[in-house]
């Protein structure tokens, strides 16, 4: 079984941003780690060649910096991995989805591709989606339970509200996976360093043949969030604290 899973490149949601113009920011003084939605899918990848055997093969779209965070990945048990190398910080949803479908077009198509259910940066869950539709094959997101039997794939998705559905779709396919799924293992010294051997294939974004200037989305401008106000604790009595919250509302919130 040879299986692709598409891994992003993305900044620690610890780390603290800081902006370097209307759609920039400062990528060289943070930490930059695998999207953990990706590391789920990872995990259920690498579980699923240990015990039917095959491969896997992590494909990043992603500056060159992004070389270390697939080393990481790798650590986890993956074979080998492809860097679509791109100097751009933001690649839109539709651009991301033909790199990787050019990168594993000259690779060869696998039996499975897994996803995280959306990056933690950008947060668009349309890359798997667009991905899925470029190959023409089937596609669930925000998966948490997989099965594999007969060349099948028997899914249950999260459909909202603690909802939950059961899909069967025809491998090759294209999963989205999310929490529940699977607990991503840490890996060990040894594999961190036997990560270090293997193989990564890097491929020029240039040689391609795709025009990132023709994206669907264009990022116009960032701003920080502001801090939130700290909340306020109301004292006295039932009724006390009840007149101070409907003034709170009518005189600060205006909301009544």
């Amino acid at each position: 079984m040879k299986i692709f899973v598409c891994v992003k490149h993305v900044p620690d949601t610890a780390a603290s941003i800081k902006l370097t113009g209307d759609n920039t920011f400062d990528d060289t003084e943070i930490k930059f780690v695998a999207n953990p939605y990706d590391e789920i899918g990872l995990e259920e990848a690498v579980t699923l060649v240990e015990k039917e055997g095959g491969e896997v093969v992590i494909v990043t779209v992603g500056k060159p910096e992004a070389a270390t965070t697939i080393r990481s990945a790798m650590a986890m048990g993956a074979d080998r991995a492809i860097l679509v190398k791109t100097e751009s910080q933001f690649l839109d949803s539709d651009i991301t989805a033909k790199a990787l479908k050019a990168a594993m077009d000259k690779d060869g198509l696998p039996d499975m591709i897994f996803t995280g259910k959306g990056s933690v940066d950008t947060e668009s869950f349309q890359t798997q989606y667009r991905l899925a539709k470029a190959l023409g094959l089937p596609v669930v997101n925000e998966v948490s339970a997989l099965t594999i039997d007969n060349g099948k794939a028997i899914v249950q998705t999260e459909t909202g509200g603690g909802a939950k559905q059961v899909i069967e779709m025809s491998l090759p396919c294209v999963v989205g996976a999310t929490k529940g799924l699977n607990e991503p293992r840490y890996p060990k010294f040894p594999d961190i360093m036997k990560a270090k051997k293997k193989k990564i294939e890097e491929i020029e974004f240039s040689d391609l043949d795709i025009d990132a200037s023709k994206g669907k989305v264009v990022i116009e401008k960032l701003e920080i969030v502001s801090e939130r106000s700290r909340a306020t604790m109301l004292k006295g009595s039932v009724d006390d604290q009840t007149t101070e919250l409907i003034k709170i509302l009518k005189e600060d919130a205006k909301v009544l």
